[in-house]
């Protein structure tokens, strides 16, 4: 098939796109459309721009967080201790009702 069946091809504008691993990305945008500041590199997934000499810096990545880690932030040791003392309290005098606890 030709252009004479499928008809003219759209105007197109291939733009550069740098990521801050040296990759150099061009995709291609109709002439009409909207051009993005920011594209996503496909070699290394980094973010790109449009500026050579200044592109963006990687994303900083927040390591894992446990659910210990998310307590200790909301609580202080003195009040883990108290509620620590209160539950033991409980369950002791849960056993020493007779009742089974698993």
């Amino acid at each position: 098939m030709g252009e004479a069946e499928r008809g003219d091809a759209a105007p197109r504008l291939h733009v550069s796109y740098f990521c801050s691993n040296a990759h150099e990305t061009r995709p291609a945008f109709a002439a009409d459309a909207q051009i993005p500041e920011t594209w996503d590199c496909p070699r290394c997934g980094l973010p790109a721009n449009m500026d050579e000499h200044n592109p963006p810096p990687p994303p900083k990545i927040l390591p894992y967080k446990t659910h210990l880690a998310y307590v200790k932030e909301r609580r202080s040791d003195a009040e883990a201790a108290t509620i620590l003392a209160d539950a033991l309290s409980h369950l002791r005098a849960r056993r020493a009702a007779g009742e089974v606890i698993y």
